[in-house]
């Protein structure tokens, strides 16, 4: 795996557990700031071919 690859999972990853984080407070801007950032990674990623596993959702 390069290091774009794993950079971009590992962004996705933490931005998941940071969305999780936001809807659990009820912290309603910061979830859709949070979405926002999942869309363009998870958009990101797929523009380069990088397959996103099934634990993204």
């Amino acid at each position: 795996m390069d290091a774009f690859t794993a950079g971009i999972l590992q962004r996705i990853k933490s931005t998941e557990a940071d969305l999780d984080r936001a809807r659990a407070t009820g912290d309603e801007f910061l979830a859709e700031v949070e979405q926002g950032e999942l869309d363009d990674l998870r958009r990101l990623a797929d523009e380069h071919g990088v397959k996103v596993g099934a634990s993204t959702r």
